[in-house]
């Protein structure tokens, strides 16, 4: 019985976890048995090197603000205690926020920094989605009574910080007296931008995307209501022709 199947399958997942425990956190565990120190040194630095790339391109804002040590000490947090959901790599930006959302324990940090990275990660979501944009249209007769949704490429935003204005040269304290509202779309070069909205288009595109297959007027309608502007002919008129405008943008889908 020295050599059963059971006990090697024992002795494999032990040295696995091992290997696995330094190669995340070489200050907190030790160097695998057998194993000598300079390989698992270079299979650590491949690793964590990977990881360390893909992020700085990832975040390029985030990585630009924090020092060389920030840096380094943020993203060896996040290797050494997040537990991945997903084997891709494409997807490890969407993991980093989740541990800066739920796992991050720091009183260090900008106050913005879990903002920042989510407008961020949003500019890569986009970048790489596979959604389609919906028909170009210049022209649209009878706009008003057409149905409509939102793009599934623009995403419709609200920060408590100026998100899109995050430098090194602006690192803001506290959050703004009003949210930031913004819309960030891809558009037909497969470029991904960004629209500064105001609270009334960011509450019409919302009512839009709660409610497929609303008409361009019933959403005009209903955010005007909200506003207390039913009968004010100039806020529906500008409701209209900020749709319209969105349309041509192909922000806004025409069902």
């Amino acid at each position: 019985m020295k050599n059963s199947p059971l006990k090697a399958k024992v002795d494999f997942k032990a040295t696995q976890q091992a290997f696995t425990n330094y190669i995340r956190n070489p200050r907190c565990h030790p160097v695998p048995d057998d194993v000598p120190l300079q390989r698992m040194a270079m299979y650590r630095e491949l690793f964590f090197n990977n990881v360390e790339s893909f992020l700085s391109n990832g975040f390029p804002v985030l990585h630009k603000i924090l020092t060389s040590t920030q840096w380094t000490d943020l993203v060896q947090d996040f290797f050494a205690h997040h537990q991945s959901q997903t084997p891709y790599f494409s997807e490890i930006a969407e993991e980093f926020l989740a541990y800066l959302q739920n796992e991050r324990q720091t009183e260090n940090d900008y106050p913005f920094l879990l903002e920042l990275a989510h407008y961020e990660w949003v500019e890569m979501a986009l970048s790489i989605s596979q959604e389609q944009l919906p028909p170009f249209t210049e022209y649209i007769e009878n706009f008003s009574q057409q149905t409509i949704s939102l793009s599934p490429l623009a995403w419709n935003l609200a920060y408590s910080y100026p998100v899109q204005k995050i430098c090194p040269a602006f690192l803001p304290t506290q959050p703004s007296a009003e949210p930031t509202y913004l819309l960030v779309y891809r558009d037909w070069e497969d470029e991904v931008r960004f629209i500064e909205t105001t609270v009334i288009t960011f509450r019409l595109l919302q009512i839009i995307d709660e409610q497929p297959a609303i008409t361009v007027e019933k959403a005009v309608q209903q955010v005007a209501v909200e506003a207390g502007q039913q009968d004010s002919p100039s806020f529906i008129e500008a409701g209209l022709q900020s749709l319209q405008e969105l349309s041509k943008k192909s922000i806004i889908s025409l069902l």
